[in-house]
């Protein structure tokens, strides 16, 4: 019950926000804040309590029915006719990135207490809505209940950007949405050839989650599936060349709307992609892992060299996204459980270091009102602790050892060597890229000489606040990351050992298939090509025999049976028409 409550104070509470406005412009500010800090709290007090017992075992396959990966799970039949379902469920994974989600939720309210000075009631409840849409993606078991919510946090976002952006806003909240809702529509489609073929192949037409895992659908069909998905992630990522959004909505975005389009969803993307790629199409994803791969290490060069060339110092910060990003397609396609805990890291630590800098070009361009770095300069002397924050993040944007972003890029290399070395190797060139445009930032903005003279205030209290808080927590993840790789280890190696476990099936299949004589018949055209489409059969129930088969034996071994014995395949007399018995 409690993902329900959480998304249910925040969506409540943007009404109410809405509603004060009409009396006072302080009161919406202070429900908003007071109802994602009640969020806050209660996701810690959860995790608290989930930490002081053990956390799910390592080791478990997704499956229908496994239950023993989940923290948490919430399951209301909502269109039963449709099998729709409101289907919520949590587990390590999933809580992360809910605390992340909360976390900045807390400090966007607080960055736009003086920022926004007109509609502020209709601003908070935009926010809000988005916040609770972004839970609900990181939660929803329901495949329909997911893109519900993948709409509920975009529509917020364009008003974000297109009422309280800065002067080409318009254009901004436009290419945002039709990149964002077109590539939705992609998935939704892709959701519904999943729906009915899973229906048609067991009779049971659901969007649940659990129970499409192991659809079995041809190679091709798989892989144009996929793709839906896969576009609309890598475009919510951003992945090059699905990237030219992103500098717009960023630099046109109000500090706020920044912050959480770099920290949080960007997230979902990466977020789909482990969670839903992966485990409903295994062996699409292993053919697409060289090319996603590649794609990742274009996107870290790309973007560092980007980020170097521009002046504009939020559209620079904005580019770093698409490098930094670049480290999670890479992760993620390599497949091993390495390389995917430094994903979930990079996710983490991405949204703390780049929503900082955010946060720091917002406070400035409020005191000097540009984001020209040729205009900055020596500003180190008039706001050291701006000055002192900005270095943190810069450092830490590098990948310096001690802070999150090293421990993450270097599980994700580390991972990816694995699986490619030369991608990996030519990926590592980003490392050197992004130590560039990190010192740039330093220099051009807090050192040398002042290029004007600027009178303006250093952070004050409430900023300091939140820049502390941010400051504490990528010091957190640099020195005691196991605080955070145990909590997704169980998350991460279910779905690895449900990729291998496809993969496992798939060779023992191939092998039967080429122990199979072939019938002198077939020299003729046209018994070959009947011939083909017969063995592809064969080899469609035989992988779904093995598949089977595994998943039996996890089940056992999680309730500490015996396994399963299996039956060795004989031969049989009528082997002229392709038939296998046990």
């Amino acid at each position: 019950m409690i993902l329900f409550w959480l998304i249910v104070i925040l969506m409540a509470g943007s009404f109410l926000a809405w509603l004060s406005s009409r009396w006072s412009s302080v009161a919406p500010k202070w429900i908003a804040l007071v109802a994602v800090l009640i969020d806050f709290l209660a996701a810690a007090s959860f995790w608290i309590k989930i930490a002081s017992f053990n956390y799910p075992a390592a080791g478990n396959t997704l499956i229908a029915g496994n239950k023993g990966l989940w923290f948490t799970e919430l399951n209301w039949m909502w269109i039963p006719s449709f099998g729709i379902s409101f289907h919520l469920a949590s587990d390590g994974l999933s809580l992360l990135l809910v605390m992340l989600t909360l976390f900045i939720g807390v400090l966007s309210v607080l960055i736009s207490w003086n920022e926004i000075q007109y509609k502020v009631g209709f601003f908070y409840f935009n926010l809000l809505w988005i916040l609770a849409g972004i839970i609900g993606v990181f939660t929803a078991i329901d495949l329909f209940l997911f893109y519900f919510f993948w709409e509920v946090m975009l529509i917020p976002m364009y008003f974000l950007i297109g009422i309280w952006g800065s002067k080409n806003r318009i254009y901004a909240s436009f290419k945002f949405f039709i990149f964002t809702q077109s590539s939705g529509l992609l998935m939704f489609l892709s959701i519904l050839g999943l729906f009915f073929l899973h229906g048609k192949a067991t009779g049971v037409y659901t969007f649940d989650y659990m129970q499409l895992i192991g659809t079995k659908m041809a190679p091709n069909v798989a892989m144009w599936l996929m793709a839906g998905f896969v576009i609309a992630f890598i475009v919510k990522l951003p992945a090059v060349p699905f990237h030219n959004w992103l500098p717009d909505a960023h630099t046109e975005a109000p500090t706020a709307g920044s912050v959480i389009l770099a920290a949080l969803m960007l997230k979902t993307g990466a977020y789909g992609l482990i969670r839903f790629v992966l485990p409903l199409f295994p062996d699409a994803a292993r053919t697409f892992a060289p090319a996603a791969m590649i794609l990742g290490a274009i996107g870290i060069i790309y973007g560092a060299v980007l980020a170097f060339a521009q002046t504009d110092f939020k559209r620079l910060v904005a580019y770093t996204s698409v490098n930094h990003m670049g480290f999670v397609l890479l992760g993620v396609f390599a497949l091993n459980e390495m390389a995917l805990q430094g994903v979930v890291m990079q996710m983490l630590c991405h949204g703390i270091s780049t929503g900082a800098l955010f946060i720091i070009v917002g406070a400035l361009y409020g005191r000097i009102h540009t984001r020209d770095i040729e205009q900055m300069g020596g500003l180190w002397d008039k706001v050291p602790r701006m000055g002192s924050m900005a270095m943190v993040f810069a450092l830490a944007s590098l990948g310096l050892p001690g802070l999150g972003n090293f421990i993450a890029e270097f599980l994700v290399l580390a991972g990816a060597y694995q699986a490619s070395n030369w991608t990996t190797a030519i990926s590592t060139i980003g490392l050197v890229l992004s130590t560039m445009y990190s010192l740039r930032i330093m220099a051009k903005v807090f050192l040398g000489k002042p290029r004007k003279t600027w009178t303006l205030e250093d952070l004050n209290l409430r900023e300091m606040i939140v820049m502390g808080s941010l400051t504490i927590v990528i010091l957190w993840l640099g020195l005691f990351p196991n605080h955070v790789l145990y909590v997704s280890r169980a998350s991460i190696q279910s779905v690895v050992n449900t990729v291998n476990a496809s993969s496992t099936a798939a060779g023992q299949a191939n092998t039967l298939l080429q122990d199979l004589p072939l019938d002198k018949t077939e020299k003729k055209n046209d018994d070959i090509s009947l011939k083909q489409k017969d063995r592809q059969k064969e080899q469609i129930k035989i992988e779904e025999q093995i598949k089977t088969e595994e998943q039996l034996r996890t089940e056992q071994q999680i309730k500490a049976e015996e396994p399963i014995k299996t039956e060795e395949y004989m031969k049989s007399e009528e082997h002229t028409k392709g038939g296998i018995r046990q």
